[in-house]
C-alpha cells in the first residue's frame, strides 16, 4: 500500500493541474495546506485519481465539471437578485464606466 500523499501514481499533466489550481486558490485567499488539498481534490474528481502515463491514450473522458463548479455557485447567487437591484447596479457600472472614461 502507497504512503497517503504520495503522487509518483500520478501524471505530469494531473500535476500541472494540481499545481495551476492551488494557484488560483491562493491567489483567492486560502491559506497554501488548504489550497494542496483543495486542488488535489479537485483533480481527484475531475481524472479518478493517479493513473500511470502511457497507453494508447483513449481512457475515460475527463470530468470538468468540479472545474467549473465555482461559476456556477456565483451565477445562481446574482441570479436570486431582484430585477431592480440588477437594473441599479448596471445604471452604477454604466456611470463609472462614462465617469472613467473622461
Amino acid at each position: 500500500m502507497m504512503p497517503r500523499g504520495d503522487k509518483s501514481k500520478y501524471t505530469e499533466k494531473q500535476k500541472r493541474q494540481a499545481s495551476k489550481i492551488e494557484e488560483g486558490y491562493e491567489k483567492r485567499g486560502v491559506s497554501q495546506d488548504e489550497a494542496k488539498q483543495r486542488a488535489w481534490a479537485t483533480v481527484n474528481k475531475m481524472t479518478g485519481g493517479g493513473r500511470n502515463p502511457g497507453g494508447s491514450g483513449r481512457g475515460k473522458p475527463m470530468n470538468t465539471e468540479p472545474a467549473k463548479k465555482g461559476g456556477k455557485i456565483g451565477g445562481k447567487t446574482s441570479a436570486s437578485r431582484s430585477v431592480s437591484a440588477k437594473s441599479a447596479s448596471a445604471k452604477k457600472a454604466a456611470q463609472t464606466r462614462a465617469r472613467k472614461k473622461k
